[in-house]
């Protein structure tokens, strides 16, 4: 019987983008072939998230809406690898989100340039700068989920890093775990 982690796991994936402002939010087929745009969530505070708030809340929804298998989050690192405060920020958000939506697994994958393609791809369909504040978090969202489903289906496991919704002790110095 296949477990949480196998990748040929029937079911909806939900592909998530934490911004400081919105928290765009795509959804894919029961097949995990295509992801498609749900939802933009306006964000409660640019704070730490907590459980309770609406934007967490709204999210732990959908999932549960959907019946969703997988829920896969966006870490912005930089271009050479690094991890800024926006990595920090989309770490701390899959932390909280995790123990929201628990026992549906929740990854973390690498998000790099997505909201530039995004950007790029509304441009060149035609949807006007003003309006693309409204829509570029969830094809943000949309571009991470469809990745993370190319590479599921091509390497036979899930994409990215899984994310537990307990914090972990911070490590201390000489200590190796």
């Amino acid at each position: 019987m296949p477990g949480p982690q196998d990748a040929a796991l029937r079911g909806v994936r939900v592909g998530v983008d934490v911004g400081s402002v919105r928290v765009g939010v795509a959804a894919s087929d029961v097949g995990g072939v295509l992801a498609t745009p749900v939802e933009t969530v306006p964000r409660s505070s640019d704070e730490p998230p907590r459980a309770g708030d609406a934007d967490v809340e709204r999210i732990a929804e959908i999932v549960r809406e959907r019946e969703a298998v997988r829920v896969v989050v966006g870490l912005p690192r930089s271009l050479s690898g690094a991890e800024g405060p926006s990595a920090q920020r989309a770490r701390t958000y899959a932390g909280v989100l995790a123990a929201r939506v628990t026992p549906v697994e929740v990854r973390l994958v690498d998000e790099r340039l997505t909201t530039v393609d995004a950007h790029r791809t509304l441009r060149e369909s035609g949807v006007p700068g003003r309006r693309q504040r409204a829509v570029v978090d969830q094809a943000a969202a949309v571009i991470i989920l469809q990745a993370a489903l190319d590479a599921e289906r091509a390497s036979g496991s899930p994409a990215g890093d899984p994310v537990t919704g307990r914090r972990r002790k911070p490590r201390t110095k000489g200590t190796t775990t």
